[in-house]
């Protein structure tokens, strides 16, 4: 019966970690509802955890598990985060040689991809490959990337909003769910 109340705040505080986390994501990405219902369930298992920890000040083990809890729960939320895969991404390649061929196959593989021309300090000209992805896809598109061009530079970054147009990925429709998850 010792460690049934430790377990209990243990599990308590990763399920409230991961939602936290998970929160803070939809959050800056700008989906208000979804963030603000994961509150409500995050906020009243805090209330309920750390009610029970305030409640048992003496009692360590129940301490310590609150406190796993929140790190276990951290690193949870973040991987259901990139599971999930919410929101879209922008990548840029820069190519300092001739990105016909990359072009080729990434459009192969359905990006759509926008060249802007430019010149660098070290070399004469550079292409810069502007591709507009959602973040399910970000691991595909960096495996071909990495296996295949790896001494290209790219960069990724995280797009909070952005102008709803089908053509960028393809005509796909969004269900239902998709729309409801944030994606």
């Amino acid at each position: 019966m010792d460690l049934v109340l430790p377990f209990i705040i243990l599990v308590a505080k990763i399920v409230e970690a991961s939602m936290e986390t998970i929160r803070t994501v939809y959050i800056s990405r700008g989906h208000k509802y979804l963030a603000s219902g994961i509150g409500i369930v995050k906020t009243t298992i805090w209330l309920v955890s750390t009610g029970i920890v305030l409640t048992n000040l003496t009692y360590l083990p129940g301490i310590a598990a609150y406190v796993a809890g929140f790190g276990i729960g951290t690193l949870l939320g973040m991987e259901i985060e990139k599971k999930i895969g919410i929101g879209n991404v922008i990548v840029r390649i820069i190519s300092p040689k001739d990105p016909e061929m990359l072009m080729q196959r990434l459009g192969d593989l359905g990006f759509g991809i926008t060249r802007v021309n430019g010149c660098g300090r070290f070399t004469q000209t550079v292409a810069v490959l502007l591709l507009v992805i959602p973040r399910k896809e970000e691991s595909r598109l960096l495996a071909v990337l990495q296996q295949d061009y790896p001494d290209l530079l790219f960069t990724i970054e995280d797009i909070s909003t952005m102008s709803e147009r089908k053509g960028y990925f393809g005509n796909r429709r969004k269900h239902f769910l998709s729309s409801l998850m944030g994606q």
